[in-house]
């Protein structure tokens, strides 16, 4: 059911092993090294068919400045921030404190509950695009910022919730009971005891989230037809429908889309790793 390990001895099976893992690592990464050197050749390489050879110069600096004042990329970027950290916020709240409840109190129907948190991670998005762009526009919300914060958050706050409750549920009973024994309500109980606890699974969380809302691309297309509160996913595409014949610049926006997720990342790999192997080993 399971691979086997490799034995020690056996140097072939190793040496095949990593051959096998180079050969595919190295042809996932062609396409991001193909975009990476596209975004630093002139744009004439392109224009005459040079897509995969060595760049005739290297126009780094003139690609990326003009992504930013050539075109309204700046734009999309600031409206991605704006949707993408409220909503990053609000999953955060949301999942903390429906996790606590759900993991920690017994109640008619917490079980249900809890089942519908999970049972809407299963349904298709693209079956729900017309009733949640018929919503938004009944609300009065469609084409804004709130329409994608508020998908997002709803949306996100499922898979979220059994994240963070699998994490509290595992946290030791004693730590519960001898803060209820020196008289802490409910509210300090989570906020003294179990968000210190599992703040590598929101600093976990927080990456999953972020990296998936600022990556959207679907719902930012059904839900913000309009470049004013566009982000940047559905703003490339349009990037990429005025400057079709300019892939340098194309390019070059596509990598600085990218940078952000990959930053958070790496400044919040520790809590990451930690996170995500939290209750995995019992003490």
């Amino acid at each position: 059911m399971y691979p086997r390990q490799i034995a020690k001895d056996d140097v072939l099976k190793k040496y095949l092993y990593l051959a096998a893992v180079t050969f595919v690592l190295i042809l996932w990464l062609l396409p991001l090294g193909a975009v990476i050197l596209t975004s630093v050749r002139p744009a004439s390489d392109a224009a005459v068919g040079n897509y995969w050879g060595w760049p005739s110069g290297f126009d780094l600096v003139k690609n990326y400045t003009e992504v930013f004042t050539e075109t309204p990329m700046g734009r999309y970027f600031f409206n991605s921030l704006v949707i993408t950290i409220p909503s990053v916020i609000g999953v955060l709240v949301l999942s903390t404190l429906t996790g606590y409840v759900l993991s920690r109190y017994r109640f008619r129907g917490n079980t249900l509950l809890f089942a519908i948190f999970i049972g809407g991670n299963f349904l298709p998005f693209q079956i729900m695009m017309i009733p949640v762009r018929d919503l938004t526009i009944s609300l009065g919300i469609y084409n804004s910022y709130l329409a994608l914060i508020i998908f997002h958050v709803a949306f996100q706050t499922g898979f979220a919730t059994l994240f963070m409750r699998n994490f509290i549920v595992s946290l030791p009973d004693e730590l519960f009971e001898a803060a209820r024994s020196e008289g802490a309500s409910p509210l300090q109980i989570l906020i003294h005891v179990v968000i210190p606890l599992v703040r590598p699974a929101l600093a976990a969380l927080a990456i999953l989230a972020f990296t998936f809302i600022w990556n959207d691309y679907f719902w930012a297309v059904v839900l913000t037809p309009s470049d004013a509160v566009k982000p940047v996913t559905a703003g490339l595409d349009n990037l990429k429908g005025q400057y079709v014949a300019n892939w340098s610049l194309i390019s070059a926006a596509t990598i600085a889309i990218a940078i952000p997720p990959v930053v958070m990342f790496f400044l919040m790999q520790r809590h990451f790793i930690r996170g995500l192997t939290m209750g995995a080993v019992k003490g």
